[in-house]
């Protein structure tokens, strides 16, 4: 694996990148509190698999730049920097495959910019329309998705969350996540990451999500595996099934007694993500 830098769409993003530079393109895209390292399992299988593997801590994240202001974490600028990084590669499309918000920026990569996108890969995150139904029709799903609000308030999230070295968001990390995925190594990789930036820039994706705009569509052309751990502690599990209704051509994995980090505790997501890949 090799650190580099990129240039895109007016911000530097730092890039992991493996694999042939010829070889088929893959992006994976982190999301919320994760950076590059949350893909480490799934890199050296696709390389294996003869993929190209770009891995980038999107912006706002450890190594890569953190601009100011909340209009700068609008879904629409985090799916420029996807389209952006699969052009510094000299290519005009890539298969692409998300977790969590990096999930939702995949999806919507594939609806706003449907060429870019070769396959798709979801994990543990519904389809932008379900997920905006499921939040006005599911007071379960509004109970789950109290952060979100959390998140909207001015400075108290940093505070709170920030506090104690992080030790806040490292117990987000153990109590969304099964026994022992996230020992305190991995933890203090994650402190480590956190330190850079700080927290208010992954806060920001959040306050960036509710001044964005919809998707111009909501058909899904592009092959599409949703991975689903079925313990999320955050997503009603309907929710999976739902966002088929919205793929051409979508199928759908569930994982009995897995947590929302699905990818980190099943080695089989990992093998079925490289199946639909290739």
């Amino acid at each position: 694996m090799e650190s580099t830098y990129r240039s895109v769409n007016g911000v530097g993003l730092h890039v992991v990148a493996a694999g042939d530079p010829d070889a088929p393109l893959v992006v994976l895209l982190h999301g919320y509190p994760d950076f590059w390292y949350g893909w480490r399992d799934q890199i050296t299988s696709l390389v294996d698999a003869g993929f190209r593997v770009l891995v980038p801590d999107q912006r706002g994240y450890n190594l890569s730049d953190a601009p100011s202001g909340i209009d700068s974490y609008r879904i629409s600028e985090l799916v420029a920097d996807v389209r952006a990084l699969i052009h510094s590669e000299g290519r005009e499309s890539a298969h692409v495959a998300g977790h969590d918000f990096g999930a939702f920026v995949a999806w919507n990569v594939a609806l706003r910019e449907p060429s870019t996108v070769d396959r798709l890969g979801i994990l543990n995150v519904p389809h932008p329309t379900v997920y905006r139904d499921t939040l006005r029709s599911s007071p379960r799903q509004l109970v789950r998705s109290w952060y979100v609000w959390f998140y909207q308030l001015p400075k108290i999230p940093e505070w709170i969350l920030g506090r104690n070295d992080a030790a806040t968001m490292g117990s987000v990390l153990e109590t969304s996540s099964n026994p022992g995925t996230f020992d305190e190594a991995t933890i203090n990789r994650y402190r480590a990451a956190w330190r850079h930036n700080g927290i208010g820039p992954m806060i920001d994706w959040y306050r960036g999500f509710r001044r964005s705009d919809r998707p111009p569509r909501d058909a899904v052309d592009q092959p599409t595996l949703i991975c689903w751990g079925e313990d999320d502690i955050g997503l009603v599990p309907e929710m999976a099934e739902q966002s088929l209704d919205y793929c051409e051509n979508g199928q759908l994995r569930t994982f009995p007694d897995a947590s929302h980090w699905v990818h980190h505790e099943r080695a089989e997501v990992t093998e079925a993500l490289v199946r639909h890949l290739s």
